[in-house]
């Protein structure tokens, strides 16, 4: 059992409760599962690209759903006021605007069917499974945990910027328009992690509190890597497409790495 694993023995200085989650991300933050270092890489074909972003689609759609049932839960004006933020650069100030809409910008220049993907059909059961275990988890665990599972934006700048670069490098079926929801979840990324790390870090005092702040965290990256797995196993490794999910036919089955259409 590695240190991150072990249940806490005795309180953390706020510091020390940073440098613990910091640790949760390097170890189990999904920048080191391998579908995410073929896709950077360079490795995947359009159809497993695409696979990736149509399921992808269901994680971005609910999550101002999550944003939404927790502002409902804080009690200070201040804080709402600064969660909502993260609603407006989903959901955007109008139609068309905001993150879920710049997504299915990647998804049209993929080729897939927008209708198809906005109505989640065609995703993995497993992703639908962890999508809805997460917003269930903001929504039935206590304040705390709900925004400390936020913390993984502390670590995705640097998997996006792996991300943006090795996608243009590789791939001749992407361009830096249709990857334009990454830009702003740069800025915006930092900025959130910053406020949900700073409201841990002064309302988790008890062991109790800094023990279920880390496994909240856990259990976030448990989400992401899930999510992943669902996509190796059925696009990439064996190969085992579950039945009624998207199977290629949208972009013409199988392809080459890097190859478009």
């Amino acid at each position: 059992m590695s240190d991150i694993d072990a249940p806490l023995r005795e309180v953390l200085s706020p510091n020390e409760l940073e440098a613990r989650l910091r640790a949760i991300g390097e170890q189990r933050y999904h920048h080191r599962h391998p579908f995410q270092l073929m896709l950077q890489n360079g490795e995947l074909d359009r159809r497993q690209v695409s696979a990736w972003a149509l399921n992808r689609y269901y994680y971005q759609s609910m999550i101002p759903l999550k944003d939404g049932s927790l502002i409902g839960r804080l009690e200070e004006p201040a804080l709402r006021r600064e969660w909502r933020s993260r609603l407006e650069d989903h959901d955007g100030h109008a139609e068309g605007e905001g993150g879920i809409a710049r997504w299915l910008m990647l998804t049209d220049g993929l080729g897939l069917d927008r209708e198809m993907v906005i109505s989640t059909r065609r995703i993995l059961p497993a992703t639908r499974f962890a999508v809805e275990a997460y917003l269930h988890f903001v929504r039935e665990r206590s304040l705390l945990e709900a925004i400390a599972s936020s913390l993984t934006e502390l670590f995705s700048p640097m998997v996006i910027g792996q991300r943006v670069s090795g996608m243009l490098q590789h791939y001749d079926f992407v361009s830096a328009e249709t990857l334009a929801y990454f830009a702003p979840r740069l800025t915006q990324a930092p900025r959130d992690a910053e406020m949900a790390l700073d409201y841990v870090k002064r309302h988790a005092l008890r062991l109790d509190q800094q023990q279920a702040v880390l496994d909240a965290l856990i259990f976030k990256c448990q989400v992401l890597w899930t999510q992943l797995d669902a996509l190796q196993h059925a696009y990439v490794a064996p190969g085992q497409v579950p039945p009624g999910a998207w199977d290629g036919e949208t972009t013409g089955g199988r392809l080459q790495p890097g190859k478009a259409l």
